[in-house]
Formats: structure tokens, C-alpha cells, sequence
């Protein structure tokens, strides 16, 4: 207990890091999957192999593998992810606004990757809806990007609450790779400086790590089940 009293400072300090990661990268992932599943469902064929190229490559890729193209390739290419360098939400999350790339890059990675599942998972959504939603849609004279907006998606969204929530619960838990690819301050990087830097007891660190992780975690675990709860009630 010692070293997580002792530590707490950096503890604290990672968590807000991984925190501030995990929002941006849900942010990014939903936009990024929303997107994808309107692909995927689109009726022009064109537009329907890019959504599911997309989806098919990243979802069969390992997280290992995206991390590393973004953190090696996009340098390597003369980027460094300034365009999520957003004024405003840089006032909020200031590390968008420093120089320091590899906080972007943890957030592009974990986007590209969790943003596949999340397709799948809203495209589920989607197939759960009545298919007499958008014929009467179509009937009533919508287009389709107007039956998306106001008849399938809202519904869609409804019905894939639970497996999202599953999908940012994996994210948030992947996004423990960032540290071992640049990220500095997060709980990851934390982990290495106690255990490997300062030599203290690994397992009192990676004890106060998980807690970090499960301080994220469980709070939306119950949340799904009380959602979950609720629909079985109402049914």
C-alpha cells in the first residue's frame, strides 16, 4: 500500500491521461463508426465496398499492428496528427494543442481501430429495426440520407446501446497500449517509470494500474446492466 500512497500523484496523474485518451477516442470512434455503418447500408455499391473494406481490414488487424503504423508511419510520412489539434477542444483537452504528437496518435489509433466495431455494433442496430420503418419512410416521400436521420438511425442508436458500451469498455482497456508506443503520462507509461525507472514492486504498481482501469471500467459495466435491466423490464 506504501507504494500506492507514496505514488499517488502519478497514479492520479496517468489516469487523467488515459481518461482524457478514452474520451476522444470514444468521441472519434463513434463518428468514424457512425459513418462507416451509413456506408455499409448505403445503396450505392461503390460506397457500400468502402465501409466494408474498411471494417473487414481494421477488425481483422491487431491493435499492435494499427498503433504501430500510426506511430511510426505517420511520421515517417511528415505528420503528426496536427489536424486534431481542434480550436476549442483544444482549451478543454490542452495536450491537443502541445506538441507532443504521440498523445494524437494514441487517439487516431484507437479511433481507426474501435470505430470498426463500432459500425458492426450500430449496424446491428440498424438491422433490429423494423424493415416497415423505411418503407413507410420511402412512402411518405423521405430520401434516403432523411430516413437515416430521423427514422433509422435514432432507432438504431436505441437498440445498440449495450453492445457500444461492451465495444468503449474493450477501448478503454486497449488504450493500455499507448503508453508502450510514445504516449507519455498515461497509466501505462506510469507503470513503466514505478516498476522499471524508480525499481519499485511491480505488483503494487500494476495493482494500482488495474484500479485506475477498473475506476473507468466497472461505473460503465453497471450502466449497461441497468440499461439492460430496464429494456428486459419494458419488454
Amino acid at each position: 500500500m506504501n507504494v500506492l500512497v507514496d505514488n499517488f500523484d502519478v497514479f492520479a496523474g496517468g489516469f487523467w491521461v488515459t481518461l482524457q485518451v478514452c474520451l476522444l477516442s470514444t468521441a472519434g470512434a463513434l463518428l468514424l463508426g457512425t459513418g462507416a455503418a451509413v456506408l455499409r447500408i448505403s445503396p450505392i455499391p461503390p460506397l457500400r465496398w468502402m465501409g466494408t473494406a474498411y471494417v473487414t481490414v481494421i477488425r481483422n488487424a491487431p491493435l499492435t499492428v494499427i498503433f504501430f503504423f500510426v506511430a511510426f508511419g505517420l511520421p515517417a510520412l511528415g505528420s503528426n496528427a496536427a489536424f486534431l489539434d481542434i480550436p476549442g477542444l483544444n482549451k478543454v483537452f490542452s495536450r491537443l494543442g502541445i506538441d507532443l504528437p504521440y498523445f494524437r496518435f494514441a487517439i487516431l489509433a484507437l479511433s481507426v481501430y474501435t470505430g470498426a466495431f463500432v459500425c458492426e455494433a450500430l449496424r446491428s442496430g440498424v438491422n433490429a429495426v423494423a424493415a416497415g420503418q423505411a418503407e413507410a419512410a420511402r412512402a411518405l416521400g423521405l430520401t434516403f440520407t432523411q430516413n437515416l436521420r430521423y427514422v433509422i438511425l435514432p432507432q438504431a442508436w436505441k437498440a445498440a446501446v449495450v453492445p457500444l458500451g461492451t465495444v468503449l469498455i474493450a477501448m478503454i482497456k486497449n488504450s493500455a497500449l499507448a503508453g508502450f508506443f510514445g504516449l507519455s503520462g498515461d497509466l501505462s507509461q506510469a507503470a513503466q517509470d514505478l516498476a522499471i525507472v524508480k525499481a519499485l514492486p511491480v505488483v503494487p504498481v500494476f495493482i494500482g494500474i488495474s484500479i485506475g482501469f477498473l475506476v473507468m471500467t466497472v461505473p460503465l459495466g453497471l450502466l449497461l446492466d441497468r440499461v439492460e435491466r430496464r429494456r428486459a423490464v419494458a419488454r
